[in-house]
């Protein structure tokens, strides 16, 4: 037993490499004795992420959100079930004094999201963003030892930007599966329908959704880096994820901004690279 359970170190940090390559490589870059703990808190948003596309039915879905609500509860309790993800989670819960609430959060925004609905607007984007992807960065700065009401400001922002960056990221694989996702109100903003994303349409009201939406990320960013001076630097290692982030924006405005642009898709091998020297130079 004590073999399987060290054994199961290995199974977040796998999900992480193969499902979440960017948080993966940015968790490489946090102080030692916190990147276990991160590697289980993203392999648990990995998980529950997968739930989506994962299941023909949302009633199966949702049996498996109910499995990961009663692991929760079950990991305050001490009694975390047999299964590699809930043993790490367990484990950074007790190392760091985890806050239930954050965990449970993401889990009922993941079971909201299940329904399979475009957001109604940019703001329904933002509230799932701030609950999935905030409240992974607060857990974050949690097992870093943070408590600072400026750096869980730059979280909230950070977390919105990576919330609408992904929805624009996977539009064209929704879109290869008829869904459509992006706000229906920026969409009637310009004219544009969902059938006009599921015929990869790049004419000029299409992009201009896009811009409108890629804006908004790119504000939260701005927003984010405004009083990085208040924040402390203990806590950048958190929000390295800004340089992907930064990196996908310069990217559409070179296309631009046609969401189903080949180049999109590519992974940036200089990436690693790029988040070196961003944590070299103590800035985010």
């Amino acid at each position: 037993m004590a073999a399987s359970v060290q054994s199961s170190a290995w199974g977040p940090l796998r999900l992480g490499m193969k499902r979440d390559y960017e948080g993966y490589l940015c968790s490489l870059l946090l102080p030692a004795e916190s990147r276990s703990s991160v590697f289980a808190l993203r392999a648990f948003n990995v998980e529950l992420a997968q739930v989506k596309d994962s299941v023909s039915e949302k009633t199966i879905g949702l049996m498996r959100i109910q499995f990961w609500k009663k692991t929760v509860e079950d990991i305050y309790c001490d009694k975390p079930p047999h299964q590699p993800v809930a043993i790490e989670l367990w484990k950074a819960v007790k190392r760091h004094n985890l806050t239930k609430r954050w965990l449970m959060k993401i889990i009922d925004e993941r079971e909201k999201n299940l329904d399979d609905k475009a957001y109604r607007n940019i703001k329904e984007l933002e509230n799932y963003a701030e609950n999935t992807q905030s409240s992974l960065l607060y857990l974050t700065l949690e097992v870093l030892g943070i408590k600072d009401v400026h750096a869980d400001h730059a979280a909230s922002h950070i977390g919105k930007a990576q919330g609408i960056v992904t929805c624009l990221r996977a539009t064209p694989y929704h879109g290869s599966r008829r869904k459509v996702f992006l706000p229906m109100d920026i969409c009637m903003l310009h004219g544009v329908s969902q059938e006009d994303i599921l015929r990869r349409n790049q004419d000029k009201n299409v992009r201009d959704v896009i811009y409108d939406i890629a804006s908004q990320a790119h504000l939260h960013l701005k927003h984010a880096r405004s009083f990085h001076k208040s924040v402390p630097v203990k806590a950048f290692p958190a929000f390295l994820q800004t340089v992907s982030l930064e990196d996908f924006l310069k990217k559409i405005r070179r296309v631009d901004f046609d969401i189903f642009h080949p180049s999109l898709q590519q992974k940036n091998t200089l990436l690693p690279l790029y988040l070196y020297i961003q944590s070299w130079r103590k800035i985010y």
